[in-house]
């Protein structure tokens, strides 16, 4: 799932077809060379073999959550809130909420119709200025802007200026698939960091190949997120993977939230930046690569 195509001044965006690369997500490591086509449908998938854990399974795995969590840290963390009879494997609409609204589209420019080209969360840091998405969506931070719990041209939490990009070496220098991932600082408005107004997950490393997680993306053709929740898997050494349909072209940069813990596992990018059909999705693992990242952030 590459970013939107943008050549000097946004182009039309379309979304690719199952059979190319997600390239309309490049918006600026990149250009898009198919067609534009109709925003693709947001359709159930076929029944996932991962069966719904059952009620007493999903208890387990809340009280399992509770007792990880920091109490004095607990204001900063997300309890999960998925509900335990949620279906797997299947895309829809997101409702707006205190996890949802951690994650944004981004945009080549003003918030509004048609410009955004990627996906991104915000993230819990020590200056609480930091959010998450795929590195081959962005190699210039001049002109984006980042909009959390952006609905139908709408900016609820406001419009936020991204000032500086970070990228893990291997992506630096070489477009190391295992490290398409990318750390982005954002300016304060009126005295409140972006962290302050909409908290921030956690970020979660060495999480299990076979965690639960809650897909979160913004298609390129739609002005609203689209949330899918499905057990992942181990594509190879380090490239996660999950089945979900319908996350075409404008999702890359999308986070991986753990429904155990409620951290952010992945972000779609990585294999084939993202995947070549809209209905599997890849993330680079999260190892000491992000974790030394977010430091480097953190500290810059």
């Amino acid at each position: 799932m590459l970013a939107v195509g943008v050549a000097g001044a946004i182009a039309a965006v379309g979304l690719l077809s199952a059979n190319t690369a997600r390239s309309n997500d490049s918006a600026f490591a990149g250009s898009a060379d198919s067609a534009p086509s109709a925003a693709a449908t947001v359709v159930p998938a076929a029944p996932s073999p991962t069966p719904s854990p059952t009620p007493s399974e999903a208890e387990e795995q809340l009280q399992r959550a509770a007792q990880s969590i920091d109490p004095s840290d607990a204001p900063r963390q997300l309890m999960p809130t998925a509900p335990p009879d949620v279906t797997l494997g299947v895309t829809a609409a997101v409702a707006a909420g205190p996890e949802a609204n951690r994650v944004g589209a981004l945009f080549t420019g003003a918030a509004g119709p048609g410009n955004h080209v990627c996906t991104a969360s915000v993230i819990d840091s020590p200056g609480r200025d930091l959010i998450l998405t795929a590195a081959h969506c962005l190699d210039t931070a001049d002109g984006v802007t980042f909009a959390p719990g952006y609905r139908d041209g709408q900016t609820p939490y406001g419009s936020w200026q991204v000032t500086k990009i970070y990228t893990a070496d291997g992506w630096r220098s070489g477009s190391d698939p295992d490290e398409d991932f990318a750390i982005l600082r954002v300016a304060p408005q009126g005295g409140r960091r972006i962290e302050d107004v909409v908290g921030g997950n956690p970020l979660g490393t060495d999480a299990s190949w076979t965690a639960q997680t809650r897909l979160y993306g913004y298609p390129a053709g739609t002005e609203a997120p689209i949330l899918c929740t499905n057990a992942t898997a181990r594509q190879d050494t380090f490239q996660r993977r999950i089945d979900c349909p319908s996350f075409p072209g404008g999702t890359s940069g999308g986070p991986f939230v753990d429904t155990a813990t409620g951290k952010v596992v992945g972000v779609i990018g990585g294999y084939q930046q993202g995947g070549d059909t809209d209905d599997t999705s890849y993330s680079a693992y999260f190892d000491h690569t992000v974790a030394d990242l977010l430091k480097q952030a953190a500290g810059g």
